[in-house]
């Protein structure tokens, strides 16, 4: 871990305990690795796409300022959160784009490596997307994290395992039975249209 990383550790911490000030000093140490993140997220997002990398980064820090109970350990647990925050902001985009729509066939591409190539990119399918993660979550808490970590952050499954402290074999075991459950939870799910 760099100096860098150490004092973005140091301010969470701070942050956790109760001094919500830190977060003007937190932003700049983590905003390029949020950006990447963000970028990440819209790369495949369909070319008319709203929301930009920036804007998305601008939505999260907007939600960060409400939050009432930090409950990240590191940075790590921290990017892994502001990754879901991003999921949850673009979930919200897609309800409103596909209520806009009617139902109708969107173009919204997920960030999904091509190993996921099987899952949709309708906003329909989106949505059915977080359904199934949300219940991922419930069965197996890591097995979700892993999914969000390795497709929606774009770590190496090396990363993957050691944010989830995990050893590397557990990792790919986790993520071959998360790929085997989302299909066929996808597969067998009926369409929920209307959100």
């Amino acid at each position: 871990m760099d100096e860098a990383d150490g004092e973005v550790t140091r301010m969470l911490e701070r942050w956790r305990e109760g001094d919500s000030d830190v977060l003007e000093n937190l932003i700049p140490l983590v905003y390029g690795q949020l950006h990447r993140i963000a970028r990440g997220y819209m790369r495949r997002e369909r070319d008319d796409h709203t929301l930009q990398p920036t804007a998305l980064v601008n939505e999260v820090y907007m939600r960060l300022l409400n939050q009432r109970k930090i409950t990240w350990n590191d940075r790590g647990h921290f990017f892994t959160f502001a990754a879901r925050m991003m999921r949850n902001i673009l979930k919200d985009h897609a309800r409103a784009h596909l209520a806009e729509r009617r139902g109708g066939p969107g173009a919204i591409r997920l960030p999904l490596s091509d190993e996921l190539a099987w899952v949709g990119s309708s906003s329909v399918e989106i949505l059915d997307l977080n359904r199934a993660l949300d219940r991922l979550e419930v069965l197996d808490e890591r097995k979700a994290h892993l999914v969000e970590l390795r497709f929606f952050l774009a770590l190496t499954m090396e990363e993957v395992a050691e944010v989830l402290s995990i050893s590397l074999a557990t990792a790919e075991r986790d993520l071959k039975f998360s790929r085997s459950w989302l299909y066929h939870e996808l597969k067998t799910m009926p369409s929920q249209e209307s959100v």
